[in-house]
């Protein structure tokens, strides 16, 4: 498909320099890469120049808008650097095409069009040219920088950036066949740049900087608003509050590489150079170990060549360490595992990686070890031992061990202990040790037996498995729990379970049993209350029907004489009923004084 005819017109006046800048390489070769686990590399290319220069740097176009961000130039004698590169959104397409031509412009469907010939041989080569860049650009994913270094003496240049870059791994052997077990590490790197590495000092850090992206390389347009025309009869403009584009923002600073070489690399190392049937044919030639900002940067000794679209390994650390075979077994599975304690003596800080383990003179399995700092211990597992079985059984108990009462409130303390039982039956002729990890529970501490070592999530055991034996090993965990009773807001039935509760001590109970008889006195006086009331209730109601009676038969009669010698008795009975229920309500008031003063006053 033919490209807009705007866009050729305007590539065919573009200076010579720019065209020919274009397809040069860069004369500043590439010298330093230094590779992070963040998914980021740093890239150095230095060199001498002599006069002005135009550098072209070859990029993937995921990677333009890391190489905007962080493209640093150092030149001495330039004044003005210019970087430039063709717009994301100018490889457009049309499906007509306008020519000014002597009767005019004219529109033509490239359809209709077979093709086009310039006569000016200038012109036509600048349009192929032009034409094979918009092409190359266009239908891949590769994007160029044009720097532009004017100068006119010559000087030493640096250009240095930091692009995407898949993550550097690492492997690791560990033998533990030799006397003193020997550990070897490969670093494997991948160059999927645009870019050759001819005899280049490379670096790979291990570590965690933060990096973000922002959209450096698209055009960004700020939204305006469309306003009408101020004339008659139309709206005025109004003012509006100011606002802020929508942005990406990262939580921390961005990790900035040191360019300074001599910084990033620190004295070599100590290594070990033990022979090794399995893992090692002879002494290998490892990186140098530094430490690097808060990270730790390993430097591989002699220059690396690597062309595009390759990958390699380089020998990242040999030495021989601490290491002592053991069973593990954290509660889960049918067979504990086999594994190793090691010791990091290599005087390195290790990035995470796969560890292939020799036992024996033969491959024994595969481990998982995460960042492993120098002189740090760890265990590894690579297998499972099938002669030994293991199950597990947890119960939980509680006890009360202390009760205490103070201003009417009851304290208890109350311990849960988590009992967890291990049994091990090993059916090998050989004693065995094992070391056994239990998670810890939330809010609980250990109570037996004393743990070897512990981590922020489990308790670690020393256990031995003697041959030919069933081996139960139990591990007591406990939990405080607090419970805080208010005993006058109890009910009696309440008071009366703790009283005769064997677990709370002797005086406690006692007092509590005292207490249950002052409430029981309690609810006496407030039971006879009711009573009396009653009483009082129904001789009240029964003389209400006497006089109701009385009003109907009259007081004259001999029936009304009747009801007026009962309205009588009924009023010294109230009248006494009364006078009851006063001395009751004055004794249930002193009973419920007496109860809760007893209990305010208990300090046990």
């Amino acid at each position: 498909m033919i490209r807009n005819i705007a866009v050729l017109l305007f590539l065919c006046m573009i200076p010579s320099l720019f065209a020919q800048g274009i397809q040069n390489e860069n004369p500043l070769p590439l010298k330093k890469v230094v590779i992070l686990t963040s998914g980021l590399a740093y890239y150095e290319h230095s060199g001498s120049l002599n006069g002005a220069a135009n550098i072209a740097l070859p990029f993937r176009q995921d990677a333009m808008n890391d190489a905007l961000k962080t493209l640093v130039v150092n030149d001495p004698s330039s004044k003005n650097p210019v970087v430039t590169y063709q717009l994301e959104d100018s490889f457009t397409e049309t499906t007509r095409i306008a020519i000014n031509t002597s009767n005019g412009i004219m529109l033509f469907d490239v359809r209709d069009i077979r093709s086009i010939k310039f006569t000016d041989p200038e012109i036509e080569q600048g349009v192929k040219s032009a034409l094979e860049f918009l092409d190359e650009s266009a239908n891949s994913t590769s994007r160029q920088l044009m720097l532009s270094l004017p100068a006119t003496n010559q000087r030493n240049v640096s250009i240095s950036y930091v692009i995407p870059s898949p993550v550097w791994k690492v492997s690791y052997r560990l033998d533990l066949e030799q006397k003193k077990p020997l550990f070897q590490g490969w670093a494997i790197v991948d160059n999927d740049s645009d870019t050759d590495w001819n005899n280049i000092a490379l670096s790979l850090v291990a570590g965690r900087p933060v990096s973000f992206v922002q959209n450096l390389y698209p055009p960004y347009y700020v939204y305006r608003p469309v306003l009408p025309l101020s004339i008659a009869g139309a709206a005025t403009a109004q003012t509006h509050d100011r606002g802020t584009a929508m942005r990406f923002e990262a939580e921390d600073e961005l990790y900035m590489l040191r360019e300074d070489s001599a910084e990033l690399s620190a004295a070599p190392m100590a290594r070990a150079r033990t022979q090794s049937a399995n893992i090692a044919g002879g002494a290998v030639e490892t990186a140098l170990g530094s430490d690097a900002g808060g990270q730790f940067e390993f430097t591989i000794r002699t220059p690396v060549t690597l062309n595009r679209r390759t990958s390699a390994m380089f020998p990242l650390v040999e030495s021989g360490i601490e290491a002592r075979k053991t069973l593990i077994y954290n509660g889960r599975g049918v067979h504990p595992r086999l594994g190793a304690e090691i010791t990091n003596n290599s005087k390195m800080k290790l990035p995470a990686g796969p560890i292939t383990v020799y036992d024996g003179g033969i491959y024994a399995g595969d481990a998982l070890i995460e960042f492993w700092n120098e002189n740090e211990k760890r265990l590894i597992s690579f297998g499972e031992d099938l002669t030994i079985s293991a199950s597990t059984n947890s119960t939980n108990t509680t006890v009360i061990s202390t009760v205490t009462i103070s201003g009417g409130v009851m304290t208890i303390n109350r311990t849960m202990s988590f009992n967890t039982a291990y049994t091990f039956i090993n059916s090998d002729s050989s004693s065995k040790n094992m070391v056994l990890e239990k998670d810890k529970i939330a809010n609980a501490t250990l109570a037996s037996p004393k743990a070897s070592e512990q981590t922020t999530t489990a308790y670690r055991f020393n256990v031995t498995l003697p041959a030919n034996r069933e081996t139960v090993f139990t591990v007591v965990e406990q939990r405080p729990m607090l419970e805080n009773i208010t005993l006058l807001s109890q009910r009696i039935e309440s008071i009366l379970s703790y009283s005769t509760n064997q677990e709370i001590p002797q005086r406690v109970r006692t007092a509590l049993q005292k207490a249950v008889e002052l409430r029981q006195a309690v609810d006496t006086a407030n039971n006879n209350i009711k009573n009396i009331e009653a009483d009082r209730n129904r001789q009240i109601a029964e003389q209400d029907r006497i006089r109701r009676n009385l009003e109907a038969v009259g007081n004259q009669t001999p029936q009304g004489q009747e009801y007026l010698s009962r309205l009588t008795a009924l009023d010294a009975q109230i009248d006494e009923l009364t006078r009851n229920l006063e001395r009751a309500n004055a004794n249930a008031r002193a009973a419920q004084t007496a109860y809760e003063n007893y209990l305010n006053g208990l300090s046990l």
